[in-house]
């Protein structure tokens, strides 16, 4: 009996057709973005763990947790699997993405390579709060080291994360407007997040069965 043979397109395709099934199902269950994102202790409230993940970045590397957020606010409005809109060619035809930046953080190819490769792992992923916290804390004291911008500055930090260190240096941001206006928002947005978050930070430290006195203590 002859057995059907597999065309390589046709295997292509199925192969293309599986990861799209896989992807739109991880973007079902990733969690829904806060209805509140305006108050960082409603954000942390809906979602306790992501206090979890941006306190230890902030340990880690010395961003503050409510600089994290404002960030990744601005970034993707905390949608994990948000990507550039694609160009239409026509008006109609979806074209090519202007960037290949995706997830919280919206970190490009390149750099979240380099962030893999020197502080994440081989199951790092830009669709999880985790590491999306962990790469901005990355970024930003990669930023300090190379502009001297202090880890809290939040405009000057997010005008670097966007132009890059050696557009920042070059003074890049100063003919977009669009990135000045988008900085202002994210140090507006940290100041208020900063003073919401010292009015509860409390519910979220110690929370855990395992968090007890003295190897844990509120601020």
């Amino acid at each position: 009996m002859r057995l059907p043979s597999c065309h390589p397109g046709r295997l292509k395709q199925a192969g293309a057709a599986l990861l799209a099934l896989l992807l739109s199902g991880c973007a079902a269950f990733a969690p829904a973005p806060p209805e509140r994102q305006e108050n960082l202790c409603e954000i942390f409230r809906q979602q306790p763990a992501w206090y979890d993940y941006a306190r230890d970045a902030e340990e880690q590397w010395g961003t503050p947790i409510a600089t994290q957020m404002a960030f990744i606010q601005q970034e993707s409005s905390f949608k994990s699997h948000v990507r550039p809109p694609r160009k239409r060619i026509l008006g109609f035809i979806p074209g090519p993405r202007p960037s290949s930046a995706r997830g919280y953080a919206q970190a490009q190819d390149p750099v979240w390579g380099e962030y893999s490769d020197s502080a994440g792992s081989l199951f790092s992923r830009r669709t999880h709060m985790r590491y999306a916290t962990d790469f901005i804390g990355w970024y930003n004291a990669r930023t300090h080291r190379q502009t001297g911008i202090s880890l809290n500055n939040p405009e000057h930090l997010y005008l670097a994360y966007h132009e890059g260190a050696s557009g920042y240096q070059r003074g890049s941001y100063r003919q977009k407007p669009r990135v000045r206006r988008a900085a202002s928002r994210v140090a507006r947005r940290a100041g208020r997040y900063r003073s919401q978050l010292a009015s509860c930070r409390a519910e979220f430290q110690c929370r855990h069965f395992y968090q007890f006195w003295p190897f844990c203590r509120t601020d």
